[in-house]
């Protein structure tokens, strides 16, 4: 499925949270994003298949933060009050055409700035975590590229070539590769 261009994601409204998660009103995703940045709700979602590997995608290079960098599966923001894995089998749907059971994990607050577009994360993100062994049908407004890799290889290359990478993706890997493996013990 692929995301209705007309439509401008930056205008939809996103949960701003404490430092506990706990909704304390709403802005746009435009609002959010601006310096210093204002905390608010996200999630990302990380795909292994059933040899282990992770499905990771590049940001299509319209994107209005960390363009062309190296992410994990998908993320994005729930609505307002909107249960987060119902948030994200959306947009997994809309950004890779998969469906997938999504079970979180866990969750980190995060705070990035990104250099080429002025733009702010600022982020309480719940990370979760399916497994699935289908091949991505990416909406290229999305999606520039995606590869099934390793945990180990993207460990070694995210410490090596930081840059190419958005700065979550670590975090994110950390807590979704532990509770993958303490699910297949």
């Amino acid at each position: 499925m692929l995301a209705d261009p007309s439509s401008d994601r930056e205008a939809l409204p996103v949960e701003l949270v404490d430092d506990t998660g706990a909704a304390i009103g709403t802005c746009s995703v435009a609002d959010a994003h601006r310096p210093p940045g204002t905390l608010h709700r996200a999630f990302s979602v990380l795909l292994f298949d059933r040899a282990g590997r992770v499905l990771i995608q590049q940001r299509a290079a319209v994107k209005t933060r960390f363009p062309l960098q190296w992410a994990n599966t998908c993320c994005g923001h729930p609505a307002p009050g909107q249960p987060v894995v119902e948030a994200a089998a959306i947009r997994l749907g809309e950004e890779l055409g998969l469906a997938a059971e999504l079970t979180e994990v866990g969750a980190f607050s995060y705070r990035a700035g990104d250099e080429s577009t002025g733009r702010v994360e600022h982020e309480y993100d719940h990370v979760l975590i399916g497994v699935i062994d289908a091949a991505p049908r990416p909406d290229p407004a999305e999606v520039g590229s995606w590869a099934w890799v390793s945990p180990l290889s993207l460990r070694e290359d995210l410490a090596a070539t930081p840059g190419k990478y958005t700065p979550w993706l670590a975090e994110v890997l950390e807590i979704a590769e532990r509770a993958h493996l303490a699910a297949q013990a």
